[in-house]
């Protein structure tokens, strides 16, 4: 199985007969290309354009995280699957409102069933969530008669605050209070955690976009503008609940992440290089985990799940079925 290759030191990335070879602190190291899904890389890193050459040859995304582990850009290879056809589709689906309200709604459908399947969980477990899991399903009520983006998206952003004034009750550690969602900088520590845990998200959802035939450029719910990239903004939406905010309060019940892992930078609270790589190595885990697929009947891995969502989303695209979000059943 191929590997996604986190870089949290300085060096330099060199192409070397065929494959890739490191030379960094640590020392010099190869790495089997054929074994490579994607790279991450967080140090200070040169390049030369005869590597990204032979990235492109082997279709690797890079994707550049700064030290404070915001997402910088990605190198984004010449696309292998490249269907006229689909950006056509992607197109017409957007620019045709009701067609890109349908959609918008479905992923927030997605996103606010999976954020119910959250807090279900904990409730069954003894946390107190039941006040948020009614006030939700209210609101949730009011998503088909959204009729614009923006009315979607602010509703959307009410039961999202709704979902994380219930974070307090689950994660219960007095080094880790959340008073409300903001970035950059996060102010505390969970708004790092939530921060870098979303920019994870958005990467891999890239990286499996980049395996499909869409065009990542043309999202639904974000609007398609100036941005590189919007698709993976939305159906990244469907997936933080149930990947990003279960592996943090795993992390902490665990006491895997504590407060040394953290430090006050840039007027706000990150994590330190610690931190990020035990977060990362959970991540990783986290994505490698399969569940047994309802309609398949098989074990999969929520990283193919994601590439599954895609693969619904060109079938609706192309008027063979409905797209219709993955919801989580623990």
């Amino acid at each position: 199985m191929k590997k996604t290759i986190y870089v949290f030191n300085d060096g330099e990335f060199k192409r070397k007969d065929n494959t890739i070879y490191f030379d960094g602190a640590e020392g010099k190291k190869y790495i089997p290309v054929e074994d490579v899904k994607e790279i991450i890389i967080f140090g200070e890193v040169s390049l030369n354009k005869r590597f990204l050459e032979y990235l492109s040859q082997k279709e690797i995304i890079l994707h550049f995280l700064n030290n404070y582990g915001y997402y910088v850009g990605s190198f984004y290879p010449r696309e292998h699957l490249n269907s006229g056809y689909m950006i056509l589709r992607q197109a017409e689906y957007y620019l045709d409102y009701n067609k890109r309200m349908n959609i918008s709604r479905l992923i927030v459908q997605g996103a606010v069933s999976n954020m119910l399947e959250v807090l279900k969980y904990y409730n069954n477990r003894g946390k107190e969530v039941n006040e948020q899991i009614e006030k939700i399903n209210a609101l949730a009520d009011n998503i088909e008669e959204c009729d614009k983006t923006e009315v979607l998206m602010a509703l959307e952003g009410n039961i999202r605050e709704i979902y994380y004034s219930a974070f307090n009750t689950i994660i219960d550690k007095k080094d880790f209070v959340f008073e409300g969602r903001n970035r950059r900088p996060p102010q505390d520590r969970i708004n790092a955690l939530i921060s870098f845990g979303n920019t994870l998200v958005y990467t891999a959802v890239l990286s499996e976009i980049y395996k499909t035939h869409l065009d990542p450029r043309i999202g639904f719910l974000h609007t398609t503008n100036f941005r590189r990239f919007t698709l993976n903004l939305d159906i990244a939406e469907i997936f933080k609940p149930i990947l990003v905010d279960r592996l943090i309060f795993s992390l902490l019940a665990k006491n895997m992440l504590r407060q040394t892992h953290f430090e006050k930078k840039l007027n706000g609270i990150l994590m330190n290089e610690k931190g990020r790589k035990i977060f990362v190595e959970n991540w990783e885990e986290k994505l490698r985990t399969t569940i047994k697929h309802r309609d398949l009947g098989r074990e999969v891995s929520y990283r193919r799940i994601i590439r599954m969502e895609l693969y619904k989303l060109e079938k609706h695209l192309m008027g063979e079925k409905d797209f219709t979000p993955f919801v989580s059943r623990w």
